[in-house]
């Protein structure tokens, strides 16, 4: 070999060696960033002539474990769904309140229950009617409060899902160009890995939303299809429809057409647990909004239909005709069966018994339809609505089970119920998250490790001072040539 070929040859080892350690400084300055691939120098031999002629770089390889990070998207998506869920009970079993705790729906009925039972023992006690109207309302506006915030947590659902939707839209939009941008550097024989790198933290923002997997490409690129079967990438990005309510009030459902669905390139699909679109933050929210909360809110009205008839019943309060309203009312009237949704809402206490709307406070003790006062000694109506208030009965509507309860009883198993499905979701997202830490500790331990990486440029520092050397050998040999 001569001096010219090993020159050539140190040279071209050189210039592997500072490319080799700008790669290694960058994967070490990279190694908890999310969504970087691990780069490796390629390098191949060059040969000129049959004989050996230096290095060659042949690319810059993007090391990821394909597998792990698509597993880890759809844990993802999983935790998701199930984090959007117990908020929702959470914060529906913090309007209820717990029992025992003062202020809570339980405590309430308990204050009714005693109130009824206090004045009972001295119905002329203007103070404990007193207690007993203030009880009574404390109930109602409780229900309401309770009703209202269902709501609340649809519209709010309502407007995440129009959120999440243009979060995906404009992502997919993102990824798109990416995608080009990548099959042109890979075309021209460029580094396309710090754009893999920003489109692989946009399919992991987004794969929350709806659970994908990407499926490769020519030339770099990427489609991403749900594990549900929906194409929401394949060269051209998919476009996905919503329309957002403003205000959902308790007689607006989706399939009564009064909320939207979605649209998937303009045609419509499910948004249950079950669609194409399943899985992830997106159909967790349409199940928030039109199956959760509608069956919290079915239930609560249940509640106040078994608390409003317990009370209008003429057999309890002997001065009331078959269509008058007892102590709680439906705006104030009658209730009729037939008007049951949304009744949580309207629960209110009759103005007949209420003085600041006009009433009589005396009417809770001689009868709501008495036109004059009777005999303040007569204990008899108290001690019939306290008995009203905790006999046990079968609730006749909403998706409770059938069986016999007092009122108490019935609304506390309301709380149970929400309560032990907010368990359930718990459980699930200890359960999720768990695996998506785990599928993460997988992806970094196939991700950049910073101590074989230092070793790595140990070894770099090696062959750039053997190729210098050479090059310093070579130039003190020319220089004893030139000498001669």
């Amino acid at each position: 070999m001569g001096m010219t070929s090993a020159l050539s040859n140190a040279l071209s080892g050189l210039t592997a060696s500072a490319r080799t350690a700008d790669v290694i400084s960058s994967n070490i300055a990279n190694a908890t960033t999310d969504g970087y691939g691990r780069r490796e120098l390629d390098l191949s031999s060059r040969v000129l002539g049959g004989e050996g002629s230096g290095v060659h770089i042949d690319g810059i390889s993007r090391i990821v474990d394909k597998g792990v990070i698509a597993d880890r998207r759809v844990a993802s998506a999983d935790l998701g769904a199930s984090t959007t869920h117990a908020e929702f009970l959470k914060r529906i079993e913090e309007v209820i309140g717990e029992p025992g705790k003062t202020g809570s729906l339980p405590d309430r009925i308990a204050r009714l229950d005693a109130a009824f039972i206090e004045a009972a023992s001295r119905p002329d006690s203007e103070p404990r009617l007193q207690n007993i109207l203030r009880s009574a309302k404390g109930i109602a506006a409780h229900i309401n409060t309770v009703s209202r915030e269902i709501q609340t947590q649809r519209t709010k659902a309502d407007h995440s899902i129009d959120q999440q939707v243009d979060q995906l839209n404009s992502s997919l939009k993102n990824i798109e160009q990416l995608n080009h941008a990548i099959l042109t550097q890979n075309s021209s024989g460029r580094d396309a890995s710090s754009l893999m790198d920003q489109r692989q933290q946009l399919v992991d923002q987004i794969s929350s939303i709806v659970p994908m997997r990407a499926v490769p490409r020519d030339g770099g690129q990427i489609a991403l299809i749900t594990t549900g079967g929906a194409v929401l990438l394949d060269g051209r990005a998919a476009e996905i429809g919503f329309n957002i309510t403003s205000l959902i009030t308790e007689d607006m459902t989706f399939a009564a057409g009064s909320l939207s669905g979605l649209t998937l390139n303009g045609n419509p699909v499910s948004t249950s647990n079950t669609g194409i679109l399943s899985g992830g933050t997106l159909t967790a929210s349409f199940e928030v909004r039109d199956k959760l909360a509608e069956t919290a809110q079915s239930d609560l009205d249940a509640i106040a239909r078994d608390l409003v008839e317990r009370f209008q019943d003429p057999a309890v309060d002997t001065t009331l005709s078959t269509l008058d309203a007892g102590l709680f009312t439906d705006a104030d009237a009658f209730f009729d069966p037939a008007n049951e949704p949304g009744l949580s809402t309207r629960l209110s206490i009759n103005t007949r018994v209420d003085p600041e709307s006009g009433g009589a406070i005396w009417r809770i003790r001689d009868g709501i339809g008495a036109a004059v006062q009777g005999d303040v000694g007569n204990a008899n109506l108290l001690q019939t609505m306290s008995s009203a208030l905790t006999r046990t009965q079968v609730p006749v509507s909403g998706n409770i089970t059938a069986a016999l309860r007092s009122f108490s009883g019935l609304s506390s198993d309301y709380l149970s119920k929400i309560g032990a499905d907010r368990q359930i979701t718990e459980a699930d997202i200890a359960f999720a998250s768990t695996k998506v830490e785990t599928l993460k500790t997988q992806e970094l331990q196939g991700g950049v490790d910073s101590d074989f990486e230092m070793q790595q440029l140990l070894l770099v520092q090696q062959s750039y001072a053997s190729n210098a050397r050479v090059m310093k050998t070579i130039d003190d040999l020319l220089q004893t040539l030139l000498r001669i």
